[in-house]
């Protein structure tokens, strides 16, 4: 999850958080999380310090800690210990070293990590290429009096160049350190060679400082010698083979290698301990109950044996540790760490998932933890969210060149949590009486997630062991009780295990009742895997042997591959729905080739922004072929253009062979156009459905220039009937509808409304209510022109504190966008009015409608969004008609 656009909130508009990072610092002998935040302005960059309360989704959920200017005087040298250095998976330790002091936190192991320092690597060489003009960082002084004002950042920041003691300096080890890394773009290299590097002194009164000389030879050598980037000795071949190559040839070697794998590999088989204690057993919202979590489990892990923590990785409530036999830790490799949100319109986290991946020895192994949605009636939501989680969380690859890896992409995948499937067509008495027979056979075709997977709905190829224990949920916390509650809910296999993979066997599946911390109950299980060892000598011999075949044919033969199409045409394309045709590759050549999708003159991208190549780059090996998705897909950067007839779906791709010779292939389709994307007042001015309306009508409303120049009807419409449609249908159905504008509708039934205001049938809106009022915040979301048009946005910031002043901004609105406001405003203030049952207040509905309402022009910061939730909740706690 990106957490710099919750930096970005609080940042001016001319200041941008380049990229974020979680990290650990020892503050007071006690390890807490910090989100770090590269912020750049004017060329000038600094890292800003954050506390956090939670995963940082918002502004709102960090706190100003410190800021380090990037200025001459700035360094990251890595500390990280030789243990830590042969240990693929650990954290990275750094030390920021700048004018008076230091810092040393540490950082995830993954791209991410290497990603941030290579940016701050740019960052300090691009002060070193002008020495001359020191950076004066003028626009940093503004945070120290934040706090002084309203609505400011919360900090206690140091003044700038000052000694930083609020967190733990450097402390003194002993050792010096006598080398510092070369840069990410001269590829994971140990530097070992004689050369004199900055050298930071261990001496009482130098600690943590450099010698004026290092510094000196350091900006002479550039920024490339910054910061040691940390690398392992290829101790085993999955290493090797997982090193960034970024010459053809090595890519070729690698492709043949990965191709006749089966030749120099072999099964051995090693056993992988899972186990889920579920969201509730340990939902937490500060960092150190995620620390006590992390102790308890370590704690509890088997004396006779030593483990090391290779990862953890959390959102929210949702967290997954990965630890490892410290004698199999030098087999992990190209460890990485996703999460991914699946709340309302896909941005909130408290539903999700997170996961890892790494290799170990020659097997790619992926391990997701999941929170789908609850209750029991939302079967098809949690189907929807699984479907999210397995296309939206992508693994980025050690090579950048190369395509994310999705979840389905690894040898094996274990999967794991509270996937919240309970019992259908059972009342409470006889899942009960069931249970106290042991009757679990029974008792599981009862059971959703086993109907759902037979009908192939969701975790298609994955398997569970057989279910021998009681079902996991509900209990009254503390006991063993089932819950006795009002609802008294009915028991349910909530907490799961599955897997998908050759070579898996199942040695145990049990639940555990002796923990009772929690509503739930924990499930382990023990899984015995064929992993693949590299045989030594016979991969050498291939090894070889690719190598005299490249040698011999790299010469001799050009590149050349077969398309199976080269024209593509998508019918009847629909606002956020998705449509795919395929292209197959097949490399009828002598040599491996790779190909790329590139750039036409004097455009910015390969495509056109609703069209997307996966993969747009590859390799093909010699006689094989691989198969690209051409995807299509329109959403509200791109549906209005489309809606306007002023773009079509249209588009020539070019795709390249290195050494060989580029391939065109065309894209066509029709757009119906729809609600969504389209101007409040071309909306108006429409009566009939928009896809009942001629084409050309629709493109002279919105090529004319003053849509309110151009009329279809004598009488345009008060409010577009189609913000009708759904206000109205929420209004008579959901006023006492609980988590509504909250909790996310079901895709398919999105479709089903969209076609509903898009053609006019059927008569009424389809759908839950759920479904509906999402689609009405879509609606608002893909408005071109927000409610609050943006030329009187700056205007409703100056006045929010003031009722009357906001009244009167709203009067400058057009009529038809003062229509839409009143109406909506109005209908807000009827289900404020159920607050008892829905449980909305005035601060849950400025926040979701103001952000939608009230849209900036350009970026918004945290002060903007608070004033525009301020103007907002004047029309929400009085009648202002």
């Amino acid at each position: 999850m990106d957490q710099s656009f919750a930096i970005q909130e609080i940042l001016a508009e001319d200041e941008t958080c380049v990229i974020a990072v979680q990290c650990l610092v020892l503050v007071d002998n006690v390890t807490e999380s910090r989100l770090l935040g590269l912020v750049e302005r004017t060329k000038e960059h600094a890292l800003f310090v954050f506390t956090h309360r939670r995963m940082a989704i918002t502004g709102e959920d960090v706190t100003l800690y410190d800021i380090f200017p990037i200025s001459n005087d700035f360094a990251v040298v890595e500390v990280s210990s030789a243990d830590e250095l042969s240990f693929v998976g650990a954290d990275t330790r750094v030390r920021l070293n700048f004018q008076d002091g230091d810092l040393e936190v540490r950082l995830p192991f993954g791209s991410h990590s290497r990603l941030f320092l290579s940016e701050v690597n740019k960052a300090w060489s691009d002060v070193c290429k002008s020495p001359k003009e020191a950076p004066k960082f003028e626009w940093l002084h503004k945070y120290r009096k934040a706090s002084k004002g309203q609505g400011g950042v919360k900090q206690t920041l140091a003044p700038l160049g000052t000694t930083h003691t609020k967190i733990s300096q450097h402390t003194k080890t002993g050792n010096s350190l006598n080398a510092v890394s070369r840069s990410p773009v001269e590829g994971n290299k140990r530097v070992n060679s004689g050369a004199e590097h900055p050298r930071v002194e261990s001496g009482p009164d130098s600690q943590g400082k450099v010698k004026r000389e290092g510094w000196d030879e350091l900006k002479r050598e550039g920024r490339h010698d910054l910061v040691r980037q940390s690398s392992h000795t290829a101790s085993n071949k999955a290493t090797m083979l997982a090193m960034p190559q970024f010459g053809l040839r090595d890519n070729l070697i690698r492709c043949e290698l990965l191709k006749n794998e089966d030749i120099y590999t072999y099964l051995e088989n090693f056993r992988f301990q899972e186990l889920d204690l579920s969201k509730e057993a340990f939902f937490f919202n500060d960092t150190p109950k995620e620390t006590e979590w992390l102790k308890a489990v370590s704690e509890g892990l088997h004396p006779d044996a030593k483990y090391a923590l290779v990862k953890l990785v959390r959102l929210v409530g949702i967290m997954l540790l990965f630890y490892v036999r410290n004698e199999h830790a030098k087999h992990i490799s190209e460890m990485e760490a996703e999460t991914v949100g699946t709340g309302i319109m896909g941005r909130m986290g408290n539903k999700g998932a997170v996961a890892i991946r790494f290799r170990f020895h020659n097997s790619d192994i992926c391990v997701v933890n999941s929170h789908l949605a609850a209750h029991v009636e939302e079967y098809e939501r949690r189907n929807q969210d699984y479907k999210d989680i397995c296309s939206r969380l992508l693994f980025r690859q050690h090579d950048p060149a190369l395509a994310p890896l999705t979840i389905m992409k690894h040898n094996v995948v274990l999967w794991l949590g509270d996937l919240n499937y309970r019992l259908s067509d059972l009342d409470v008495d006889n899942v009960k009486d069931l249970i106290a027979k042991k009757d679990f056979e029974t008792l599981h075709s009862y059971d959703q997630l086993k109907r759902q997977i037979d009908e192939k709905a969701v975790f298609v190829g994955f398997v569970e062991g057989e279910i021998g224990f009681l079902p996991t949920y509900k209990y009254d916390t503390g006991s063993d009780q089932w819950d006795t509650s009002e609802k008294c809910r009915v028991p349910a296999w909530c907490d799961r295990i599955l897997w998908r993979g050759k070579n898996v066997r199942q040695l145990h599946y049990q639940s555990h009742m002796d923990l009772n911390t929690s509503d739930h109950k924990p499930v382990s299980s023990l899984l015995e895997m064929g992993i693949k060892l590299v045989n030594e000598e016979s991969y050498k011999k291939t090894f070889e042997e690719i190598v005299r075949s490249l040698d011999k044919m790299e010469n001799e033969c050009i590149p050349s591959v077969t398309l199976s199409r080269r024209e593509f045409h998508f019918k009847d394309v629909k606002f956020m729905q998705h449509q795919a045709e395929t292209l197959t590759l097949f490399n009828d050549g002598q040599v491996p080739c790779q190909f790329e999708f590139i750039q036409k003159l004097d455009e910015p991208t390969y495509c056109k922004p609703w069209l997307t190549a996966n993969p747009a780059k590859g390799f093909i090996a010699q006689g094989g072929n691989v198969d690209i998705d051409l995807e299509v897909f329109v959403n509200r950067s791109t549906a209005t253009e489309l809606n306007a007839g002023r773009q079509q779906i249209e588009d020539i791709l070019v795709l390249h062979l290195e050494r060989g010779k580029d391939y065109f292939l065309s894209v066509t389709g029709n757009y119906l156009p729809s609600c969504f994307g389209s101007s409040i007042q071309i909306l108006c001015q429409l009566r009939d459905p928009i896809q009942e309306m001629p084409l050309e009508t629709i493109r002279e409303l919105t090529l004319s220039g003053d849509e309110t120049r151009t009329v279809i009807i004598d009488k345009p419409l008060d409010i577009p009937k189609e913000i009708w449609q759904m206000v109205d249908h929420l209004y008579r159905n959901a006023p006492k509808q609980g988590e509504l504008f909250q909790q996310p509708g079901l895709r398919s039934e999105f479709v089903e409304i969209r076609d509903c205001l898009d053609t006019g049938m059927p008569d009424s809106l389809p759908g839950s209510n759920h479904s509906v009022a999402e689609a009405l915040l879509l609606f608002l979301d893909a408005l071109p022109e927000p409610v609050v048009p943006f030329s009187l946005y700056q205007q409703c910031l100056e006045c929010c504190s003031n009722t009357s002043q906001c009244k009167k901004v709203v009067s400058l609105l057009p009529q038809c966008h003062k229509n839409v406001f009143n109406y909506i405003a109005a209908f807000l203030r009827e289900l404020l009015k159920h607050s008892t049952h829905n449980s909305l207040d005035v601060h849950i509905l400025a926040s979701i409608f103001a952000a939608l309402l009230l849209r900036s022009p350009t970026k918004q910061d945290l002060a903007e969004k608070r004033k525009t939730q301020e103007f907002f909740q004047h029309f929400l706690v009085q009648d202002l008609s």
